[in-house]
C-alpha cells in the first residue's frame, strides 16, 4: 500500500491571514488522522508564513501516525527535530522568496555537505529522504551520502499537457524508483500530484509514500478535510472511489 502523508501547511496559511486559532491547525490534522491518513507532512520556514516552530512541536505531542518533517538544514530546524526526532526528516533545497520547493539536491555539489547531517539525524533514529530529481548519478549519490529514501519531485509529470509527455514524464519517474530500489533505498514521491494524476503513480515501482498538500487542502474546500483525504485514499487504490470524483 502507497501511504499518503498529508501536508498541512494549507491551513496554516490560511489561518495565519486573519491571525488567531481558526482554523485550528490540531483539528485539521486530526481531522486527516481520523479520515485514514497514514502521515502528516509540515514544512517549517524560515520565514514562518505558515508553520511555526510551536506548530511542529504542537503536532508531534498530539500526532498518532508518521510525522514528517521536510525542510532546508538549518540549524535551528536540525536542532528541533533532534529534540522532536520525527519519523522522518525530507531534505529539501530551499532558494531565498521561493513560493514553493522547486528545485532538488545536486548531490555532487551539496552531498559533502548533507552527509554529517544525514548522520546527525540517522543517529537519534530519523529516517532521511532527500528531494530528489530524475538523474539516476544523483540517485547513487543520494545512497553514497547515507540516505534512506528519496523523495522523486514530481512536477514535471504533473505538468505535462499530453498524453505522450505524461508518459514520458512517468517513464523518468519509473526509471528512477527501479534504480532507487536496486541501491536500496525507499522511494516516496511529491508536488503538484492531485486527483488526476496521482492513480497513474500507482504504477511507479516500489512507491512508498506520497506528501500531498496544495491540492488536497484546495479538495477540500469544496468537499471537507474528511472527504478530500478519502478521496484522496480511494486515487491511491486505499479505498472505494467516491462521486466526488467524478
Amino acid at each position: 500500500m502507497i501511504n499518503l502523508s498529508v501536508n498541512v501547511n494549507k491551513f496554516a496559511t490560511l489561518r495565519n491571514a486573519r491571525g488567531g486559532d481558526i482554523p485550528n491547525l490540531i483539528e485539521a490534522v486530526q481531522t486527516c488522522i481520523r479520515a485514514g491518513a497514514q502521515g502528516i507532512t509540515v514544512h517549517p520556514r524560515a520565514d514562518k508564513r505558515h508553520i511555526t516552530p510551536h506548530d511542529v512541536c504542537e503536532i508531534a505531542e498530539t500526532v498518532t501516525v508518521e510525522y514528517n518533517i521536510e525542510g532546508d538544514p538549518r540549524p535551528d530546524l536540525l536542532d528541533m527535530a533532534m529534540e522532536l526526532r520525527p519519523d522522518q526528516f525530507t531534505l529539501v533545497p530551499v532558494v531565498p522568496g521561493e513560493i514553493t520547493s522547486h528545485n532538488v539536491w545536486d548531490l555532487a555539489k551539496d552531498g559533502e555537505q548533507l552527509r554529517p547531517v544525514i548522520r546527525r539525524l540517522k543517529g537519534v533514529g530519523i529516517r532521511v529522504s532527500l528531494f530528489s530529481g530524475t538523474n539516476l548519478k544523483q540517485i547513487d549519490l543520494a545512497k553514497e551520502v547515507g540516505a534512506d529514501r528519496i523523495e522523486l519531485y514530481t512536477a514535471p509529470y504533473a505538468s505535462a499537457a499530453s498524453e505522450q509527455e505524461i508518459e514520458a514524464e512517468f517513464n523518468l519517474l519509473a526509471k528512477s524508483a527501479e534504480k532507487a530500489a536496486s541501491l536500496g533505498l525507499g522511494i516516496n514521491a511529491g508536488h503538484d500530484l492531485n486527483l488526476d494524476n496521482l492513480p497513474r503513480m500507482r504504477k511507479l515501482p516500489g512507491l512508498l509514500e506520497v506528501s500531498i498538500g496544495h491540492h488536497l487542502v484546495s479538495h477540500a474546500l469544496y468537499v471537507g478535510i474528511q472527504q478530500a483525504v478519502k478521496d484522496y485514499r480511494a486515487a491511491l487504490g486505499q479505498l472505494e472511489a467516491s462521486c466526488t470524483l467524478d
